[in-house]
């Protein structure tokens, strides 16, 4: 990418399951992504990753491929690379893209969340990216789900040891988990979303009690940072009717007598949170 935004080149690979495979994957990646880009070798390299970096150690923690816990990636990928890289969780990339030239563009406070795999959030202020003190500012999904009904309890673990955390109901997997059981049968989120979108009355009720639980996950944030703009990607992102659905619920669960914030769909697609491990390196640091 260049300093003004633009794609130079793009390339995708699977990712290893193996950290030392991945890290030879990546080096390999750079090199031929400074191929397609006209052979010009970049001074500096982003990257976006599950997880974080503990700032005590350094080492990543909370990646939910947890063969990279406990790894040192910052090093490793700096000695492979050989040149500086930052790195930033991949919500936290997100939020950044459509911060900086996206969905989220000249707001003061974006708040990005990815409702996909996984479900991760981001916080960016003034075009700069909000780690923390403790490096997990914005791990909205390993919060638990506000207000829990009758129905929603006990909460079931997460891959993470917590129980109920917003990843196992925002998430695709999650609404295919619980919605298979008010269906009756196992379904994916994409047949779930199908059955809705047909008139289905019980896909109909699922997809509305998903934007029930999002509109209350929101709330919450909405009532800490009261962000200017609220940028969804991932997969369920792509589902237009939750938008409409979510801004419908969310008044009686935050605490304002006006709701000025906006939820919209990200700009640049699932080419976001790399734009954003990009934008990273600012064009004047370089």
């Amino acid at each position: 990418m260049d300093s003004e935004g633009a794609i130079r080149a793009r390339l995708r690979i699977a990712t290893p399951p193996d950290y030392a495979r991945l890290l030879i994957a990546m080096s390999e990646a750079v090199e031929e992504v400074e191929k397609e880009a006209g052979g010009v070798r970049g001074d500096v390299v982003g990257v976006a990753m599950p997880g974080s970096l503990s700032p005590v150690t350094g080492l990543m923690r909370n990646a939910n491929s947890v063969w990279l816990n406990g790894m040192p990636l910052a090093q490793d990928l700096a000695r492979v690379l050989a040149r500086p890289v930052r790195l930033a969780n991949d919500a936290n990339c997100f939020a950044l893209s459509e911060a900086a030239d996206g969905a989220g563009r000249g707001a003061k406070v974006v708040f990005g969340i990815i409702l996909g795999t996984g479900c991760g959030g981001g916080v960016v202020v003034d075009g700069r990216v909000i780690e923390g003190v403790n490096g997990i500012a914005g791990e909205w999904g390993h919060t638990p789900l506000p207000w829990p009904t009758p129905d929603e309890l006990p909460f079931e673990a997460d891959w993470c040891g917590r129980k109920g955390c917003l990843e196992t109901w925002l998430s695709g997997s999650g609404l295919a988990r619980w919605g298979s059981k008010i269906l009756g049968r196992k379904a994916s989120a994409e047949e779930i979303v199908a059955l809705a979108r047909g008139g289905d009355a019980t896909g109909l009720k699922i997809m509305d009690l998903y934007a029930d639980k999002l509109a209350r996950a929101l709330a919450v944030v909405m009532d800490i940072i009261d962000p200017d703009v609220i940028v969804a990607g991932g997969g369920l992102s792509n589902v237009e009717e939750i938008y409409a659905a979510v801004n419908a619920k969310l008044p009686p669960y935050v605490f304002s007598d006006v709701i000025k914030t906006r939820l919209v769909k990200n700009m640049h697609g699932d080419s976001s949170g790399i734009r954003g491990a990009a934008w990273l390196w600012r064009p004047d640091e370089m």
